[in-house]
């Protein structure tokens, strides 16, 4: 038995160590990390460690033992540390269905704080209340706010449009209850980073008119999810195989969280599911000729949309609902914004998703303050405590963050 016992973990070891290898392999031959990043090599071991999660998850759920992206979120949960503060009080609580964290300052104050309502990153498949934690403690702390980070529901067993409206339904709940926890009603922002900036984005439109409620005072999107039709940008070409999200990962995580079968993924790269008369109609928002000139360095201008395939349409059409793509809202919509503090990283697949949204908001006169990180890549932020394996980018981006928010 004992001898059974041995050959068995010496197999699981053989195996978990050729999958090490095969992952940096995988790394080395598909991964750019350019030169304007700092610590390249640091970046190179967490990614392909991001490759060995992703890879052994594949192959758990291919064994039925559990399913990739749930795998994916027990690594992330178990290597953050959450830390602790005597300065704020922190409260998990439930508006309904949804879990939500608070941060709370102890330090007495003579008057209302201000109110930040946080929406995490991930894609729909990462992220979650505990992973970040830690950046929300210290954004309450940093800025005095009573701040409130939202659990949206997540893959794999929710999909569209739960996070959008987990998202509009938890702000809502507490912005009719801020007298509860001490809020000024007039200094309420929304805050969002990736996927939960493109939330706190919607949300903001979605509370346009609403007089019942108080107004959102400003909208803070880090490097947020914008839209979903474009994928032939100059950035999505630039940074395609950049870690942490590169191309592959990225449309793997929108089919999935769209319920879109990844076999459409060829069509929604070249345009082929946008109808020419849509494109005409959002041309003037999602072209590439609204991005800078300046970030168009070996860019080549692709023929897009390709030719329409009505199937890919049928299939991929609510890419275009603006639940999905805040950037198609009308004028009358945006127009009526908050003022905005717009992030994005040189280095990211999405940040022409920012610089398209900023052009959009300040054409129908919405103020807005833009802060580029030419050594940044997406994600980054969440990485602005873990010691060793820190970036610059990560403290300058929330550094920008606290000084926009305690200017406000």
């Amino acid at each position: 038995m004992s001898v059974l016992l041995l050959v068995l973990l010496l197999g699981l070891s053989t195996f978990l160590l050729g999958l090490l290898v095969w992952s940096i392999c995988k790394h080395l031959l598909t991964t750019d990390v350019p030169s304007a990043l700092k610590h390249p090599l640091k970046l190179r071991i967490m990614h392909c460690m991001f490759i060995y999660a992703i890879t052994l998850g594949n192959i758990l759920e291919k064994l039925s033992i559990c399913s990739m992206l749930s795998f994916l979120r027990f690594v992330q949960n178990r290597l953050v540390q959450k830390t602790k503060n005597p300065k704020v009080v922190v409260t998990d609580l439930h508006f309904g269905t949804i879990p939500v964290r608070l941060f709370e300052p102890k330090t007495m104050s003579c008057s209302p704080r201000r109110g930040i309502i946080f929406y995490h990153g991930g894609g729909g498949v990462l992220g979650s209340l505990d992973s970040y934690h830690n950046l929300c403690l210290f954004l309450a702390l940093e800025t005095n706010s009573v701040l409130l980070s939202v659990g949206y529901r997540k893959l794999p067993y929710y999909h569209y449009p739960v996070i959008a409206s987990d998202c509009l339904n938890a702000t809502i709940h507490f912005l009719k209850r801020l007298k509860t926890y001490g809020v000024d009603p007039s200094q309420v922002l929304v805050c969002g980073e990736s996927v939960g900036g493109g939330a706190a984005a919607l949300v903001t439109q979605a509370l346009v008119g609403h007089k019942d409620l108080p107004q959102i005072r400003a909208q803070v999107l880090i490097y947020p999810v914008i839209q979903g039709n474009n994928f032939q940008l100059p950035s999505t070409q630039q940074n395609q195989n950049i870690p942490f999200l590169n191309l592959d990962f990225l449309i793997t995580c929108i089919c999935k969280y769209m319920a879109i079968d990844i076999s459409w993924k060829d069509a929604m790269l070249k345009g082929y599911c946008i109808p020419p008369e849509t494109w005409e109609k959002y041309r003037k928002w999602l072209s590439s000729d609204n991005i800078p000139e300046r970030f168009k360095n070996t860019y080549q201008e692709p023929q897009f949309p390709g030719t329409l395939n009505e199937a890919a349409y049928l299939e991929t059409k609510h890419m275009l609902d603006v639940q999905n793509s805040p950037l198609l809202a009308d004028d009358e919509t945006i127009a009526q914004l908050p003022e905005a503090f717009l992030v994005s990283c040189e280095h990211d697949i999405l940040r022409d998703d920012t610089l398209l949204y900023k052009k959009r908001l300040e054409d129908q006169g919405v103020p807005v303050s833009w802060h580029n990180v030419e050594d940044g890549f997406h994600g980054c932020i969440l990485l602005f405590d873990w010691k060793s394996f820190s970036f610059p980018c990560s403290e300058k981006i929330l550094n920008a963050v606290v000084s926009y928010i305690k200017a406000l």
